[in-house]
C-alpha cells in the first residue's frame, strides 16, 4: 500500500512537474528575449540621440578645434582679439555657412559606434566587477558600488575610445581644415593617412586621449549612477526623464571640465 501510494503520488506529481519545466523555460527565453530588445532600443536610440545632439552642436565643435589651433600657433595679441563671434564671422564668410559643420559626418559616424560599445562595455564590466569575490558580498554598499561605476566606466571609455579613435581622429583632421582641402572625406582621409604614416597612423595620439577619456567617462557614470541613485530615493514619484536630464547634464558638466584639465595639463 505505501509503495503504491508513493507511485501513486509520483504518477499525480510528474506531469505537473513536467509541465512546469517547459512554462519556466519559456518564461526565461522570454526575459531574456526582452532584455535583448530592451539593450538594442536603448543602443539605438542613445546612438540616434547623440548623432542629434552632436549635429546641433557642431558648429561650437569645430570653432573650439579651431581656438585650440589658433592657442598653439598665434601670438598674444592675436589671441586676445580672438572671441566666438569673430571665428564664426571668418568662418562663414571664408569657407561658407555649412563649413560650420565641417567633420560632422564624420562625428555621427564616429558616435553611434562609440556610444554603442561605450555603454555595452560598461554594462560588462559592470557585471564582471560584481563577480569579484570581495565586491560581491558587499554588492549593496553605496562605497562599493561607487567604486564599480568609477573603474566600469573608465574601462569602458578607454575601451569605446580605442575602438573607433581612427574615426575620432578623422574627424579631428577634417574639422581642423581651412582655406587649405587635404582630406576630401572620410574614406580618402583614412586611406591618405594609412599609406602615408602606416596603420599606427591612426592611432597617433591615442595614448593623450586615453588619458583623458578614461577619468572623464569614469566620473561621468559614477556621478550619473550616484545622482540618480540619490534623487530617486528620495523623490521616487519625479518623472524618469526629468531625473536622467539632470544628472546626466551634472555628470556631464563633471566628465567635461575634468577633460578640459586634463588636456590642458598634456599640452
Amino acid at each position: 500500500m505505501q509503495t503504491e501510494a508513493r507511485v501513486g503520488v509520483v504518477a499525480e506529481g510528474g506531469p505537473r512537474a513536467l509541465n512546469s519545466e517547459p512554462k519556466k523555460h519559456r518564461q526565461l527565453q522570454q526575459q531574456h528575449q526582452q532584455s535583448q530588445i530592451g539593450t538594442v532600443s536603448h543602443l539605438v536610440a542613445g546612438g540616434v540621440a547623440g548623432a542629434l545632439s552632436k549635429t546641433c552642436t557642431a558648429p561650437l565643435a569645430r570653432l573650439t578645434i579651431l581656438f585650440q589651433l589658433q592657442g598653439m600657433h598665434s601670438d598674444v595679441a592675436t589671441l586676445r582679439k580672438a572671441s566666438i563671434w569673430h571665428e564664426a564671422s571668418r568662418v562663414i564668410r571664408e569657407e561658407g555657412f555649412s563649413a560650420l559643420w565641417k567633420g560632422n559626418l564624420v562625428t555621427i559616424a564616429h558616435r553611434l559606434p562609440y556610444s554603442s560599445v561605450n555603454f555595452y562595455a560598461y554594462e560588462r564590466y559592470k557585471q564582471l566587477l560584481h563577480m569579484i569575490p570581495g565586491l560581491e558580498i558587499q554588492r549593496k554598499s553605496a562605497g562599493v558600488d561607487l567604486l564599480v561605476h568609477f573603474v566600469g566606466g573608465g574601462l569602458a571609455g578607454i575601451t569605446a575610445a580605442s575602438a573607433t579613435y581612427p574615426l575620432d581622429l578623422v574627424r579631428t583632421c577634417l574639422a581642423a581644415q581651412t582655406n587649405v582641402i587635404y582630406y576630401r572625406g572620410i574614406h580618402h582621409a583614412l586611406k591618405t593617412i594609412s599609406r602615408e604614416e602606416g596603420v599606427f597612423g591612426l592611432y597617433k595620439g591615442l595614448g593623450a586621449t586615453l588619458l583623458g577619456v578614461g577619468p572623464s567617462i569614469a566620473i561621468s557614470f559614477s556621478v550619473y549612477e550616484s545622482l540618480r541613485s540619490f534623487w530617486q530615493s528620495r523623490r521616487p514619484h519625479d518623472s524618469t526623464v526629468a531625473v536622467s536630464l539632470a544628472c546626466g547634464s551634472l555628470s556631464g558638466i563633471a566628465s567635461s571640465t575634468v577633460k578640459q584639465g586634463v588636456l590642458q595639463a598634456l599640452h
